[in-house]
């Protein structure tokens, strides 16, 4: 298919529109299925508007064979409207595998005409003719009641339709305008008149489905007049654009019409419809008028004729001169009809616009359902490379804004300083809002999985159904692609292995019927992602003997492992429980690369099940890779980032405090942190580093892997700062214990730490129930339901202030030179916000110790609804569980009854009374 540049933009836009049209086409016939005879008819209304806008669009562009199969797809799609035919599991089957076909022939558009789609045409041909008798309706339902019209169908017209309705045809006449006006500079643009005949085309075929008479009549006879220019029959003349100028104003007023209150109200309409008509048979006699809305030839809508040197296109406001043989012949029409083609529009003065608008008379959102007519101007499309290359920019934007901020902050009294906050917030604005650009909701990831389920349930032999919570979780788009395909093969393996066969599940007492969850939710930085299945749940026994009849674990490593432990053997290599291999599985591969593929984008995967109940499978991943939070640590004088994702807390033991509490099991340090046991990491050894840490004080990063805690001891924990992620180089790709590389604000390299490698090769997560991991969980469960979380701090010299850890939002170190006054009182800038600073020396009357040399405040964060109030303490003591009442404590203006915490008397505060005096 030979095409010039103009023509193949034509053709990309129509893919990518169509593609649009359909990608929601397979969970509605899903739907309608499902509902049997109760099916919605405003839901088949909305499939056949999709097939309807794909047929009109592919007759204009001459896709003879696309434009074939969603004719007739179209007319199974009436039947059913009409009630004309059932939802039969044969009818959605036929259409669905003719949607498949419809994309496919979208996919490889340029050969479509050479496709061959006979086996379709000629299944849905079968449907149509009535063979399948048992399909049809018949005159009357089950109960006896006649089938709804198609008025009454139209009737439960959605507000959501007649809103995109409304929004496209107003789009269609902005354009229409605008072509029209350039066609009397350049009459002989073959692109400009093919653009206005598409745009009445669009509104016609619309107007004619949804029922609007009027509307559909006055578009009608205006495409019939263009169809004839387009031919080449007629020549663009100043009359003809007049005459539909004039049409574009009465379609604009049937449209507010439509808008205000549903339905057409004739304003002339007609009568300007029955001109038109003598304007046509005037200028070609009708044994030579086309008088048809078929698709002009081939060879016209492929090609653009010459252009001449293009004049300047007329105002708005000029009136196209009329004259010539044209004009001359126009005189016939009888003196009322001239007068309609003559007549400018009058003002409608009761519909003022109160919207902003490209066109002056757009209507108003308050008089319709449509809650905001513009909204086809508040969004656009932008290619995905611009948006990768936008964020590359944002990335390296942020490394220099980390450069400039360790340069300025060496002297904070200067100039520099100033700006540099400046810059540091501004940056941060565009990062999130560049970030914001690149978020996807789950639900195009899940939009799939109803066709597969239902697919898959039928070769396996099994009834099952799928139902999706929060399908709005929006992600990255890169995290969005990387987990595709491990979403998609748990769950083909929920399907095959989860759930058991109708037969099975009644002979169980539970419905024929088996349920897959789809599920996700924003928690702690991160989206974590459900499967959960009402199936049969994983049989440890057969589990263990797999794996050991495959060789992946011994008797002894068998004998060691948890139930958990046991149902996560599934992702290992080769492990399979399928009796023999078949087209949905068995080949034993699958479930570890989902492993691999999750844990590559730092996210995790848990399996937890009970015998008999179902199985859920549980998926933490980051909200996005290419910007992250991230904790700086030094080892060996080098440094290192952790992703804060994996981060819980920080913890320094200084001198007899690193003998006293260090404690060992199996040969393996532990902590003992707040009643648990606590496995210890040493970078170095991890780094196989020589030498030994010169500080006498032990720091610890307490982290999470896999839902497993352990303490990474490092030489030096410097501060916290946003990275941008890089791809380790090919040298570094297979060592376990990083992630990836990151550039530091002096320009060098740090190397990005990988929790989940370094808890596995330390054995801290066993590979088969090695290490002493399972050990350290057993004996660190203290059991105490009545322990309270407690933050300690301390303000003055001797007085300690507690309280509930579940009170406070975050830990932060605010520079002092950064407090500014605003309403007499001490705020920041803060995460894009003004942060109220309250002194709880001030608060308590307490005297504050703090050296007035040392720059960084302790701030405990505390948002309590939209309010967000920062603490200043003198100093963070420590986070510690201990069993209290903290109903007992009566507490006034923020101060409560003290308590002994850690062996010293401590005053309970409450946070949110606090607010309440000082917000």
């Amino acid at each position: 298919m030979g095409l010039d540049d103009q023509d193949r933009e034509l053709l990309t836009e129509f893919v990518v529109e169509s593609q649009e049209h359909l990608s929601d086409v397979e969970n509605q016939l899903l739907t309608l299925e499902s509902q049997g005879d109760a099916m919605d008819v405003s839901l088949v209304n909305t499939v056949f508007r999709a097939v309807h806008s794909i047929k009109g669009a592919a007759g204009f562009l001459g896709l003879d064979v696309l434009q074939g199969l969603a004719h007739r797809e179209e007319e199974i799609l009436n039947k059913l409207r009409n009630q004309e035919l059932r939802p039969t599991s044969l009818v959605i089957d036929t259409l669905l595998k003719a949607t498949d076909r419809l994309k496919g022939l979208l996919d490889d558009i340029d050969t479509s005409n050479e496709q061959d789609v006979s086996e379709h045409l000629a299944a849905l041909e079968r449907i149509l003719s009535g063979e399948l008798q048992d399909d049809l309706a018949g005159s009357a339902t089950s109960d006896g009641e006649q089938p709804a019209s198609v008025d009454e169908a139209n009737d439960g017209l959605s507000n959501e339709a007649l809103r995109e309705f409304l929004v496209e045809s107003y789009d269609n006449l902005e354009q229409l305008e605008r072509d029209l006006m350039q066609l009397e500079g350049d009459p002989s643009s073959t692109e400009l008149i093919n653009g206005v005949f598409r745009s009445i085309h669009t509104i016609k075929g619309t107007a004619g489905f949804l029922g609007y008479g009027l509307l559909e009549r006055l578009t009608h006879v205006s495409e019939n007049l263009l169809g004839d220019v387009r031919s080449g029959k007629l020549p663009m003349s100043a009359e003809i654009s007049s005459a539909l100028l004039l049409a574009v104003d009465k379609i604009r007023e049937l449209l507010q019409a439509i808008e205000a209150s549903g339905t057409e109200t004739e304003c002339g309409s007609e009568d300007l419809a029955a001109a038109l008509t003598r304007l046509h048979e005037i200028l070609l006699p009708p044994e030579k008028a086309s008088g048809t809305e078929s698709a002009p030839s081939k060879k016209t809508s492929r090609k653009t004729a010459s252009k001449s040197k293009k004049k300047p296109a007329a105002k708005a406001s000029d009136k196209p001169a009329t004259g010539g043989a044209q004009a001359n012949d126009a005189s016939s029409m009888p003196a009322a009809e001239q007068q309609v083609l003559h007549t400018p529009p009058q003002s409608n003065k009761t519909m003022e616009p109160s919207t902003t608008s490209a066109t002056p008379t757009s209507p108003p959102a308050s008089k319709s359902a449509l809650n905001d007519v513009s909204a086809a101007e508040s969004t656009i499309r932008v290619d995905v490379a611009l948006l990768d290359k936008l964020m590359t920019g944002v990335g390296e934007l942020v490394l220099a804004r980390n450069q400039i901020l360790q340069f300025a902050n060496g002297n904070v009294e200067s100039e520099l300083h100033r700006t540099s906050q400046r810059l540091n917030l501004i940056t941060s604005e565009l990062q999130e809002s560049v970030m914001k650009t690149r978020m996807q909701p789950i639900g195009n990831v899940w939009s799939k999985f109803p066709r597969l389920v239902r697919d898959l349930a039928g070769i396996c032999g099994k009834e099952v159904r799928i139902e999706m919570e929060g399908k709005e979780t929006e992600l990255d788009k890169t995290i969005i692609e990387a987990i595709k395909d491990p979403l998609t093969h748990l769950v083909r393996n929920t399907v095959d292995h989860g759930i058991e066969r109708p037969e099975v599940r009644v002979e169980n007492g539970k419905q024929r019927e088996g349920c897959l969850t789809l599920r996700a939710y924003h928690e702690g930085g991160q989206v974590n992602i459900e499967i959960c299945d009402d199936g049969a749940g994983v049989n440890a026994e057969r589990i263990k003997a797999k794996a050991l009849e495959k060789g992946l674990m011994t008797q002894e490593q068998l004998a060691k492992l948890s139930d958990r432990d046991v149902g996560n053997l599934i992702f290992l290599p080769g492990f399979s429980t399928a009796e023999k291999v078949s087209n949905v599985s068995g080949r034993g591969v699958g479930m570890d690369v989902v492993k691999t593929n999750i844990e590559k984008i730092g996210g995790t995967v848990d399996l937890q099940s009970q015998q008999g109940v179902g199985t859920v499978i549980k998926i933490k991943i980051p909200l996005t890779l290419a910007i992250i939070p991230a904790l700086i640590v030094t080892c060996d004088n080098y440094r290192y980032a952790i992703p804060q994702v994996n981060l819980l807390e920080l913890l320094r033991l200084d001198g007899d405090q690193v003998d006293s509490n260090i404690e060992w099991i199996q040969s393996s340090p532990v902590y003992r942190l707040r009643g648990r046991l606590l496995p210890l990491v040493y970078l170095r050894e991890q780094l196989k580093v020589d030498g030994e840490s010169d500080s006498d004080a032990l720091n610890i990063v307490v982290l999470r892997a896999d839902d497993r805690q352990f303490g990474l001891v490092v030489d030096r924990i410097n501060d916290s700062e946003e990275i941008v992620v890089k791809p380790l180089s090919s040298q570094l790709k297979n060592v376990p214990v990083y992630s990836g590389t990151t550039i530091m604000g002096d320009g060098q390299v740090a190397l990005i730490l990988d929790v989940m490698g370094l808890a596995q090769t330390s054995n801290v997560i066993a590979d088969g129930g090695k290490g002493a991991s399972q050990e350290y969980q057993e004996r660190s469960q203290t059991g105490n339901r009545d322990q309270h979380s407690l933050l300690v701090a301390g303000v003055g010299d001797s007085h300690r202030f507690a309280v509930e850890l579940e009170q406070v939002t975050r830990l932060e170190k605010i520079d002092a030179s950064s407090i500014e006054i605003a309403d007499n009182r001490e705020v920041v800038q803060y995460r894009g916000e003004i942060l109220s600073l309250v002194r709880l020396s001030d608060i308590m009357g307490v005297c504050s110790s703090r050296d007035p040399e040392d720059q960084l405040l302790d701030v405990i964060v505390y948002s309590e609804g939209e309010q967000t109030v920062g603490i200043v303490v003198d100093r963070i003591i420590d986070i510690v569980d201990q069993a209290i009442d903290i109903t007992k404590h009566a507490q006034s203006h923020g101060r409560a009854v003290s308590a002994v915490i850690q062996g010293q008397v401590t005053d309970l505060i409450d946070l949110p009374a606090i607010m309440s005096q000082c917000v």
